[in-house]
């Protein structure tokens, strides 16, 4: 008789959490899965895939206002909020079954409820314990608010997928990729768009070129960024809410949204009490095998707050299956990690920035392209593409690939696999480009870009 209910127990049905059941599952392995909300976690209900469809939605005013340029007469176009919600709830309740029916073939038993780990071998679940000779924690992350005045009239990404009309006036707060994307969201459908940043420009962590020209493009389509500011206390008001900065100064709004930042998923989930290290944000701390400081207890994806994107949890997970359960040690490879932003127009990123290479290598190699794309000369569309590429001096490896423009995620998706195989600039060179198109700008930078010295001193 076995000495556990099961060989695995996951706690967290999101990417990262049932992609490593799933395969764990297909190896043999008696797996179950606990979820206290629903299957497909913050990707597919709550993040990625519901914003990507915002996105692709508010894209379609540009299309018609470019429209003309090429000889198209369009109508005036009108948009109606509820019908595009319904369509994307449609989706997701196809995504989810989808999740349900892998989760079903693989056998994982799936549980519905919050699991709570009691001792490193046992996750209760609504009064009724499970045991597993190894337990999976990917629980993920949840929008945290700053304790202010007035936080409780504030919504998360979360409502925002769900809103039940579309707002006139929206204030973000926040100068991350969640609130750069929203913005670009609310504004492609009309609303007028303010975003509160603590920083001068968005995105921080990206290189300071990509910052300075995203934030260019976004005020060139409306959105109103306010850079070095901080909000002091939310007030309901006749009209909707009234914002009142640290600087006094006062923002009328239809709608507040909150994207300062995402806690991990691990509040009263037992994991302290049982001896699972956690960091002063709450993230499990884990090894280069994705395991805790409680050996049989693993964790990956954004519960654990390194690289929170889902094709990393993804891997994670497998990388766990695998080693644990196909006799194919496998560690997750967490460098040259590509990743994008998907604003409006949207940022693609792989490698260093310029500011770490220079840390990290002194002697660096700048070249950089800032150009209309074709597409703009007829359309009339006032809007540039950014590209940049970041080159070690000494050996000529290319150490960081940056684009803001349209197809940028497309783009440097291919890149990545360059960056990955350690490719030089020669390389970079030697490559014949695809004419014409934006791509081959990658391939065509022939000068290295030198800082004006006075740009470079700031």
């Amino acid at each position: 008789m076995p000495r556990y209910d099961f060989d695995m127990i996951t706690i967290g049905a999101g990417s990262g959490g049932v992609a490593s059941s799933r395969r764990a599952g297909a190896y043999g392995a008696r797996v179950a899965i606990v979820e206290e909300l629903r299957v497909g976690g913050t990707c597919v209900l709550r993040g990625c895939v519901p914003k990507k469809l915002l996105v692709y939605g508010a894209q379609f005013a540009d299309a018609f206002a470019d429209a003309a340029g090429f000889g198209w007469s369009v109508p005036p176009a009108s948009f109606d909020w509820p019908s595009l919600i319904a369509a994307k709830d449609k989706e997701l309740d196809r995504l989810e079954q989808i999740y349900i029916n892998m989760l079903n073939n693989a056998k994982v038993e799936i549980i519905d409820g919050r699991g709570v780990v009691v001792d490193p071998h046992t996750v209760e679940v609504a009064g009724r314990a499970y045991t597993a000779e190894t337990i999976l924690v990917a629980t993920g992350g949840w929008p945290e608010t700053p304790k202010i005045p007035g936080i409780e009239h504030v919504i998360s990404s979360n409502e925002a997928l769900d809103l039940p009309s579309l707002p006139k006036r929206i204030v973000i707060v926040g100068g991350g990729y969640i609130a750069v994307e929203f913005a670009g969201i609310f504004n492609g459908f009309g609303s007028e768009v303010v975003e509160i940043i603590r920083r001068e420009e968005v995105l921080r962590g990206f290189d300071e070129d990509i910052r300075i020209y995203l934030g260019q493009e976004m005020r060139g389509r409306g959105i109103e960024i306010r850079g070095g500011t901080q909000v002091a206390r939310i007030d309901k008001s006749a009209g909707g809410y009234a914002l009142t900065t640290k600087d006094d100064k006062r923002i009328e709004t239809d709608c507040v949204m909150y994207a300062t930042g995402r806690k991990p998923n691990t509040t009263g989930m037992g994991l302290a009490e049982i001896g699972v290290e956690l960091n002063q944000h709450g993230a499990i701390i884990v090894d280069e095998w994705q395991r805790s400081t409680v050996p049989n207890i693993y964790a990956v994806g954004d519960v654990t707050d390194r690289i929170n994107l889902t094709p990393v949890a993804i891997a994670e997970g497998r990388a766990i299956a695998e080693t644990l359960y196909n006799k194919n040690p496998i560690r997750m490879d967490h460098a040259d990690v590509p990743s994008a932003v998907f604003s409006q127009p949207p940022v693609a990123v792989v490698g260093l920035n310029e500011e770490e290479a220079r840390r990290e290598y002194g002697e660096v190699d700048i070249y950089q392209a800032r150009f209309k794309p074709m597409k703009n000369t007829l359309s009339g569309r006032d809007e540039r593409t950014f590209m940049k590429l970041v080159v070690d001096g000494k050996t000529d490896r290319v150490l960081g690939v940056h684009m803001l423009g349209v197809d940028a995620p497309e783009i440097v998706q291919g890149l990545a696999v360059a960056i990955k195989c350690g490719a030089t600039k020669k390389q970079f060179d030697q490559t014949v480009g695809i004419h014409p198109s934006a791509a081959e700008e990658f391939v065509t930078m022939r000068d290295k870009y030198v800082r004006p010295v006075k740009a470079a001193a700031e």
